[in-house]
């Protein structure tokens, strides 16, 4: 099955174990309008293009993963998109959760994904439980408050703040997560892919920069120039566009370069280089660097 509907039919699977007459329903509904129509689904694909490079012997382990990480970035989306922190109205081209169902709902639906993912990792345990033990672990540091993307939200909070450090957690540390689970999912050992999803992370966080600097709302979805206004730290803000640009440009060899042996490291080098052209949009692809 061609990855992005793959993944779409997994999330699709775990909403559905949260509906239901018990369930409240506007709770419900929020969870899923915070999760469909998605996004690119990068984060999973990139857990499914890891584990095929290493032999996908556990598809519905590799799936729980996928879906446990993409909820997690749904999550970060819906308690991003508040008042209290960016205060987004549109998010993937229509109202964000906060605007379509109030800010308490809102945070109770962020929160419901959080524990979701959790909830469909677990479910999977009877597949192969060690597997499942070492991807707890993964996802569950990946949302930390140490290097997660808690420890990124909060960082917006801090009078001085590292850049690398604040976007490895922001960004990065979903995409460590991706790469780490999808070695785990297929039984491989997860460490030596951290160093690959942590670069793809600050390479899609350059991304991201100039995206929010120059890029057009109307195709992205969401408002632009949020960086400047709430005075955040950025890659376009530090280097200008072309530095930005070009760090980006370097971060994605970096990415290839760094991947472990393993029997399809060639394919997936090869997809890397061709994702990394999609990340950003033609009016900034066209500048010089």
């Amino acid at each position: 099955m061609e990855p992005l509907a793959r993944i779409n039919r997994a999330i699709e699977a775990s909403i559905d174990t949260v509906a239901g007459p018990s369930s409240p329903p506007k709770l419900t509904q929020a969870m899923r309008y915070a999760v469909f129509p998605g996004g690119a689904r990068v984060r999973p694909r990139l857990c499914y293009a890891v584990a095929e490079a290493c032999l996908d012997d556990r598809p519905e382990i590799t799936d729980a993963a996928a879906t446990a990480i993409e909820l997690l970035h749904c999550a970060s989306l819906v308690h991003d998109d508040l008042p209290c922190f960016d205060d987004a109205d549109y998010r993937r081209g229509k109202p964000s959760v906060h605007k379509a169902f109030g800010e308490e709902i809102a945070v109770l639906a962020g929160d419901g994904l959080i524990v979701l993912a959790f909830e469909t990792l677990s479910r999977s345990a009877g597949a192969h439980p060690a597997r499942i033990v070492d991807l707890i672990g993964i996802v569950s540091r990946s949302v930390g408050a140490v290097h997660g993307i808690t420890a990124g939200q909060a960082w917006e909070s801090e009078a001085a703040i590292d850049l690398e450090v604040y976007q490895r957690a922001k960004t990065g540390a979903l995409f460590a997560a991706a790469t780490e689970a999808g070695a785990a999912a297929a039984g491989a050992s997860s460490q030596s892919w951290r160093t690959l999803g942590e670069i793809l992370g600050e390479a899609y966080q350059v991304a991201d920069d100039l995206r929010d600097a120059v890029g057009d709302p109307y195709d992205l979805g969401k408002p632009i120039g949020r960086d400047e206004a709430l005075d955040r730290p950025s890659a376009v803000r530090e280097l200008g566009l072309f530095g930005a640009k070009a760090r980006l440009k370097h971060k994605v060899a970096q990415a290839a370069a760094s991947i472990p042996d393993c029997p399809g490291a060639e394919g997936l080098r090869a997809s890397i280089h061709l994702e990394a052209g999609k990340f950003l949009p033609p009016e900034i692809q066209r500048l010089a660097a």
